[in-house]
């Protein structure tokens, strides 16, 4: 078997186009919390803040000259990234503690007992014919 057909079975595979499937809708969910940050949870804590926008704080560490840009870190930024990586790991935790939750109740649902076999039933039906003949 060849490195092409190898590479064929592996992409075809339902986990590969599952693992695909939740990439993509990852990145939708990421950008649907980056927007939830930006848009929605930042503007109120700037306003409380003074109407500081906190993606535009930053230290600046070497001016911009003519030739060159300036050379900045992006403190604003991080701390918009942090908050959005919270919000998506308690997303993520809700969701993987939901599914444990319903994969405990299905676990601890009781089975029903298995039939007993054939011969054991008979068996149980010959004793009782002879104590009801007793």
């Amino acid at each position: 078997m060849g490195i092409i057909d190898e590479f064929k079975e592996f992409a075809i595979k339902g986990n590969m186009v599952d693992m695909a499937v939740g990439i993509i809708i990852g990145g939708a969910f990421g950008t649907i919390v980056q927007s939830l940050v930006n848009d929605i949870i930042m503007p109120p804590i700037g306003l409380l803040t003074g109407g500081i926008d906190f993606s535009n704080i930053g230290l600046t560490l070497k001016a911009a000259t003519a030739d060159t840009e300036a050379v900045t870190m992006n403190v604003g930024l991080f701390i918009n990234n942090i908050i959005s990586f919270l919000i998506v790991a308690w997303a993520v935790f809700m969701l993987v503690k939901g599914m444990n939750q319903l994969k405990k109740k299905a676990e601890e649902a009781p089975a029903a007992p298995p039939a007993p076999p054939r011969q054991e039933v008979l068996l149980e039906e010959i004793r009782d014919a002879l104590k009801a003949r007793a």
